[in-house]
């Protein structure tokens, strides 16, 4: 199921087209000066929680190592033959006793995110130089607190039916849960927006917090996600026959489904450069709306928001060193994805989806990804695909298989949600 909890702007068709003479093989697309530009602004700090680490240290060395977060389910109650990315419990401690109406395992996971790689020092450096008004929280989810309502039920009254008396819904279930929790954990008075747009939440995020720094809603802006297992997601996804039974294998020939993950991050987006000369280049966005869990056969939506994005960054193709693909492992979605990518960047440009590494985050993968991209340009590593192990012939682009050393300057980021609303983020050096 998918929520939207923001107002969509109207996008009209870009001027420009994709070229059509071929350079080398690439294909080039031309930059558009009509199209939106990003303010500029600065990721000055970043942080990620997901099944393969705590922290960003932990994840780099498990992306080094190629080892992945993904293991035989054994959340809750669920009976699935598949894998999941899960973060362990043990690691969730309950949220802090002032914040108690926000408990639950969405907000957990992103109290633990808060905690990690200098995020609330920074934070806190932030909310003194703007003032707690002027720095905004953009964050999405997907699940939200779905899982307190599953915990609930099941403690309902045997004659009345009703709900616990102790169950909060608007704390701990709400979709904007998250949004004020991570304003309260912070303290933090600025706008705050929650996006829910299925995988495309804490990619549209950026989009969000950078029009809002543009339009001096705010200074700074706080941005990310958390999406948490749940038997609502796992389920659903089973029923729809897109869970592999076994870890999922992205743009491989055999790849037979996702693997349900979890995971939360958040980045601050600052007017200038400080402690990082890494910024948020350009931003893309459409919606195809072709059908509610299908992309569009031919990557129509996925192919105009990395257009988009290369616009806004006033980028071509070339300026482009590495994709962090959506790369789900279902059939459909890699085709589609692959075609779109092939018609603006060719075979050339080096691409990969760490999904195999995370699983597939739902709302919370644009953040998982980008803090990964956020690795790639900060150590000039290009990541791998875990456990894919024969590319498929017929997606005909540049996929890496192992890990590659190079220097990176620019990267694509693409989150592509269900019923075709999608995002890809540029980020790079200033």
């Amino acid at each position: 199921m998918r929520r939207r909890h923001m107002v969509a702007r109207r996008c009209g068709r870009s001027s420009s087209r994709v070229a059509q003479s071929v350079h080398g093989s690439r294909r080039p697309s031309e930059p558009n000066p009509s199209s939106d530009q990003v303010q500029p602004v600065y990721l000055s700090h970043i942080t990620l929680v997901s099944s393969i680490g705590i922290g960003l240290a932990a994840t780099l060395e498990a992306l080094r190592e190629h080892r992945s977060g993904l293991a035989p389910c054994a959340f809750e109650t669920v009976d699935l033959h598949t894998f999941v990315g899960q973060v362990a419990d043990s690691a969730l401690a309950p949220v802090r006793e002032d914040l108690h109406r926000f408990d639950c395992r969405n907000n957990r996971l992103a109290q633990l995110a808060l905690k990690q790689d200098g995020f609330v020092a920074a934070v806190a450096q932030a909310r003194s130089r703007f003032g707690p008004a002027r720095v905004g929280v953009f964050v999405g989810t997907s699940t939200s607190g779905i899982l307190e309502t599953e915990l609930a039920y099941r403690r309902r009254d045997p004659l009345t039916g009703a709900l616990p008396a102790d169950f909060e819904y608007a704390g701990r279930h709400n979709t904007y849960s998250l949004g004020a929790f991570v304003q309260a954990w912070l303290d933090l008075r600025g706008p705050s927006e929650v996006i829910s747009t299925a995988c495309s939440s804490s990619a549209k995020v950026f989009a969000a917090a950078a029009r809002a720094i543009a339009a001096g809603v705010c200074d700074a802006a706080v941005v990310g996600g958390a999406d948490s297992l749940c038997l609502t997601a796992l389920y659903g996804f089973h029923s729809l026959g897109l869970v592999s039974p076994a870890p999922c294998r992205p743009f491989d020939r055999e790849r037979s489904g996702i693997s349900i993950g979890e995971g939360a991050g958040f980045a601050l987006l600052v007017p200038e450069a400080g402690a990082t000369d890494l910024r948020l280049l350009g931003v893309g966005e459409s919606a195809d709306a072709h059908h509610m869990s299908t992309p569009h056969p031919d990557g129509l939506g996925a192919r105009l928001a990395m257009q988009r994005a290369l616009q806004s960054a006033r980028l071509d193709a070339d300026g482009i060193d590495y994709i962090n693909l959506h790369g789900t492992a279902t059939r459909t979605n890699d085709e589609s994805e692959a075609r779109a990518v092939h018609d603006l960047f060719g075979t050339v440009t080096p691409c990969s989806s760490t999904k195999g590494w995370t699983g597939h985050g739902l709302g919370a993968s644009g953040i998982i990804e980008a803090a990964i991209c956020w690795l790639a340009l900060r150590h000039g590593f290009l990541p791998g695909s875990c456990n894919t192990q024969v590319r498929d012939p017929a997606l005909e682009v540049n996929y890496l298989l192992d890990n590659r050393s190079a220097r990176v300057d620019r990267v694509m980021s693409n989150s592509f949600g269900f019923g075709g609303s999608n995002c890809s983020i540029v980020l790079g050096r200033a």
